[in-house]
Parts: structure tokens; sequence; C-alpha cells
């Protein structure tokens, strides 16, 4: 990674590797010119999933594309959690990336993260809800009864998974790790999966996973149910490294921004998604970062690496 900013500059959050000058909550473009990285391999990477190798496959047709408009090699790089993706891209090994909905604002805060484009709708549609599964048989009907059971939230980091129940559900009457037992399970996959399997007495997940997995026959739906569901939160969001030289940056915004979804196997994959929109962080992320505010996140690798 380039060396810290050598002089006290406006950051907020942001690591003291990073400035805020136009006070936009993200990392400005290095001052220094011969510290804007130009790459001739591109390296990106989608949040982390249950199996890697079938995503890498899915994302083809786009890194098709990425590599047309840029003129540049692409390469997917496949990680393993939310924490080293993050790290991947503070220490320079990785230029655009995917990060789920609670990681975004570790990786914009500790890795230089810009976030540009989340996928939505052709009227500009685009979001998840935080869902809470539990089996059909398990005589759970409400939120409150899920005091004394054993639910699984996915990771520390996770919005969906984790904050946004710790942050939600007490106004609902119901406090986790007070009321019921926290039990990390991984990953969205591995809470529904649970919650299938009758390991977990009930998960919170976001929809857009559960909706994917239904669609890949993971798991049958008539053996769960919904028993609790919020408004929209942001989905995924698309990152580029601050750093990047602008004339790449304006590549792989043009990239993003003209790929077709219609027929590609990530069309398929994510079912409504029909392009990817323009969307910023301070704007598209102020929800998550009051979530995270009620539940005393910092923006620090320790919190990080809770994970």
């Amino acid at each position: 990674m380039a060396a810290p900013a050598l002089a006290d500059c406006p950051r907020g959050d942001l690591d003291t590797l990073f400035c805020d000058e136009d006070g936009d909550m993200v990392a400005d473009l290095p001052a220094d010119e011969s510290r804007w990285a130009n790459p001739d391999t591109l390296i990106f990477a989608y949040t982390p999933v249950e199996d890697p190798a079938i995503y890498s496959d899915i994302w083809q047709p786009f890194i098709d594309h990425l590599e047309a408009v840029t003129e540049r090699n692409v390469r997917f790089f496949a990680v393993q959690s939310n924490s080293a993706q993050v790290e991947a891209m503070r220490s320079g090994r990785l230029h655009i990336a995917g990060f789920s909905t609670g990681p975004t604002p570790f990786a914009v805060n500790l890795a230089g993260a810009v976030p540009f484009a989340l996928m939505g709708s052709d009227d500009g549609q685009f979001g998840y809800t935080l869902q809470v599964y539990t089996h059909v048989d398990s005589g759970i009907n409400e939120l409150t009864d899920l005091a004394g059971k054993r639910v699984a939230h996915t990771s520390p980091t996770s919005n969906s998974g984790n904050l946004a129940p710790r942050a939600l559900f007490p106004e609902l009457g119901i406090v986790p790790d007070e009321d019921y037992e926290v039990v990390y399970s991984g990953s969205h996959d591995q809470s529904m999966l649970g919650v299938v399997a009758r390991d977990y007495d009930a998960a919170p997940v976001a929809s857009e996973v559960v909706e994917r997995m239904a669609a890949r026959g993971l798991y049958d739906e008539e053996e769960v149910k919904i028993i609790y569901e919020t408004d929209a939160f942001p989905t995924t969001s698309y990152n580029y490294a601050h750093n990047l030289h602008p004339d790449l940056v304006e590549k792989i915004k043009e990239a993003f921004f003209t790929f077709d979804f219609a027929g590609t196997a990530l069309g398929d994959e994510f079912e409504g998604v029909e392009k990817f929109i323009p969307i910023n962080y301070q704007e598209h992320w102020q929800v998550i970062r009051t979530i995270q505010a009620a539940n005393d996140v910092r923006y620090t690798r320790e919190g990080l690496e809770q994970e």
C-alpha cells in the first residue's frame, strides 16, 4: 500500500492512509501522481460466497466485458471472508470489488474503497430486505417467540445478518444475546441451510441471498417460513480502489454502466437485475452507518478482525 499521509488532513472516519478534502466520506485520489495505480492486470473480487468456483463462472461475461472496455486483463479473485477482501484492497492487491452491505464501510474507511455502483432495475430500483426465517414446524410465529432459542447470525460485520437485528430487534421486544442465544454461522447460506436442517431455531438473512439459493434449488421453500421482514437496504456495493488512475476509473465505470445483463449467467443469477446504477457512499449508506453506530461499530482493523 502507498505510504501513509504525511500531513494532517480532513479524513473523518478514514484511516490515516487517506484524506477526504472534499468531505464526501471516501478517500481522495492521492495528490501525488506517482502514487496513482495503473496496472496491466486488474483484480476483481465479489463478496465471499459459499461456492466461489460457481461465481467465477457466473461473473465471466462481465469480466469479458470489463476486459474489452478497459483493454486490460482481468482476473477473478475468490475471497474467503469479508476481512480478507478488505485487507486485499488495503494492501493494493485488489482493484475492483463487490463488498457486502455491512462490510462496505470497513472497505471505505480501511481500504480506500470508493463505492460507485449497485445492481438495480431499469427504473433505478435496488435493495434487499432483512428476513427472519424459521422452520415451518418450529412453532415460532413472531420475533418474541425467539426468546430462549438458538438463532444463527452470519458474522459480526454483516448488516442484515447481525448489525441490523441488534439495532432493530430490541424495539420489537427481543434482544439478541440476552433473550436468545446468538450463534455465528459464517454466511447467509449456512444460516439458511442450518434452519432447514433445524440446527438453528431461526436466522436473520439477506433476502437476495435466499432468493438465489432457492433459484438454485439449495433448499425446499416449503420447509421454512418468514416471521419478520424490514424495508429495503442497499445491496452489494461495487467499488474501485481510490488510487487508481482517473482515466482507468472512467473506463471501469463505463464497463459497469454499459454492461447488458440480459441473456448472461450474471443476469440469470441476479433475478430482477437489469443494470448497474450509479450511487455514492455518503447518501446511499447513511442507513447502514446509522445501524452500525447503534451497535457502537468502529471502523478499525480490530473491528474488522472480529469477523
